[in-house]
């Protein structure tokens, strides 16, 4: 069996040391050749010592000398730049991308470049060049491995055991009509689920970081309160298995339990199962095709007792329909769909917008841009991106919170 040396960019944040985690369990399959980190210091050091990595990243410049001192020894990297050095590092086979936002775009690009097989945590790395990364993977011939609960679990649906096959399992390889009528993403429904509507207006900071199933970065906790994660990942599905936006669907699954499921023309659905825990998926990514054992917590069904599904409330949480709006097609309205929500999610950190605000703040930047197909090239969807941050900032005081 293989073992896999693993770059983990983002590797102090949730997802990067849920990854720590894993390769404590499967040492004998998983090994860290490089690790980066944003601005935590000293975390990116006990890592790196622990792990005996010689190769790391401060995304944080003014932080590399403590970093040196820390680390003596060590190759030191910084910025962009440096996370697209590590990202190509020699002696590495896979790289894990968990960097929040848009900052692991050009790394991903760098690790398919090298020729390095891509772990994606980071959904904006699809969600906004989606075309382009997938086009470049194949081209590559690099295998792009969903880290995210809900894609892994389709991708395990989809037969994830025999990848070769998928496109045989999409589509039918009489050419017919498509095997899979459905990819069916499920949601917790967040915090606020079944608030009514005036009552989010009063929505605090505490309050929209206390998700009831995971345990996920700032970021990420609010976008699965809004429901915006549900929608950036309809648009990561959308390019990540390649169907078209009206085959991409969400049900809202409180217990998370069953991660996503696939829909067959047959009125088959198959689901993935396990406890909440990210810990799995990253482990069947890093591990694919093979399925090895670990100290995971295992399902005890009796304990469960049934499942709970709900459709979401879309006329109260607009992010899905907003979603299904900037994922169609191929344009720049995917970058301007997420970077906006970036712009407004921290808004709402910082006490500038109500929680409602944040959607109605998107909304407002989308129905200001011009959608233009990027051809294929990565100018015009950063363009859209710098473009939809500062038209979030000019339409600000327009959604301000009262005083």
């Amino acid at each position: 069996m293989q073992k896999r040396r693993v770059v983990i960019l983002g590797s102090t944040g949730s997802i990067g040391t849920s990854a720590l985690k894993v390769a404590r369990d499967i040492p004998d399959r998983m090994e860290i050749v490089g690790l980066a980190a944003g601005t935590s210091v000293e975390a990116l050091a006990r890592q790196a010592r622990e792990f005996n990595v010689r190769s790391v990243c401060i995304f944080d410049s003014s932080a590399a000398d403590e970093l040196a001192c820390a680390l003596p020894g060590a190759q030191v990297e910084t910025g962009e730049e440096g996370l697209c050095r590590l990202a190509q590092l020699s002696e590495a086979d896979m790289v894990l991308i968990s960097i929040v936002g848009t900052a692991g775009l050009k790394p991903a690009l760098a690790a398919i470049e090298a020729g390095k097989d891509l772990a994606i945590a980071s959904k904006e790395i699809l969600v906004m060049a989606g075309q382009i990364v997938m086009e470049k993977a194949r081209r590559a011939g690099v295998q792009v491995l969903p880290v995210d609960s809900e894609h892994n679990a389709i991708f395990q649906c989809l037969n994830g055991e025999h990848k070769d096959q998928l496109k045989k399992i999409l589509r039918t390889a009489s050419g017919g009509p498509e095997a899979v009528s459905r990819l069916i993403l499920t949601a917790s429904g967040g915090p606020f689920r079944t608030w009514n509507r005036e009552d989010l207006e009063h929505v605090t900071l505490e309050q929209a970081l206390k998700h009831p199933t995971w345990s996920m970065g700032r970021k990420i906790t609010i976008d699965s309160a809004t429901l915006f994660n549900k929608g950036l990942e309809m648009i990561e599905a959308r390019w990540l298995f390649d169907v078209p936006m009206e085959k991409v669907d969400v049900i809202v699954h409180p217990q998370s339990i069953v991660h996503s499921m696939v829909e067959y023309r047959d009125g088959t659905v198959l689901a993935q199962m396990s406890s909440s825990d990210m810990c799995f998926p990253i482990q069947y990514a890093v591990t694919w095709p093979d399925r090895v054992p670990n100290s995971l917590k295992q399902l005890n069904f009796a304990e469960i007792g049934r499942l709970v599904f709900e459709a979401p409330r879309t006329d109260v949480f607009p992010a899905l329909d907003l979603a299904r709006r900037a994922g169609n097609g191929n344009s720049t309205l995917a970058a301007v769909y997420n970077a906006a929500n970036e712009a407004a999610v921290n808004a709402f950190i910082h006490g500038q917008i109500s929680f409602p605000g944040i959607w109605k703040l998107v909304e407002a930047v989308m129905d200001d841009h011009t959608p233009a197909d990027p051809r294929g090239e990565l100018a015009p969807i950063l363009e859209a991106d710098q473009w939809a941050r500062r038209r979030a900032a000019e339409l600000l005081p327009s959604f301000s919170r009262p005083c």
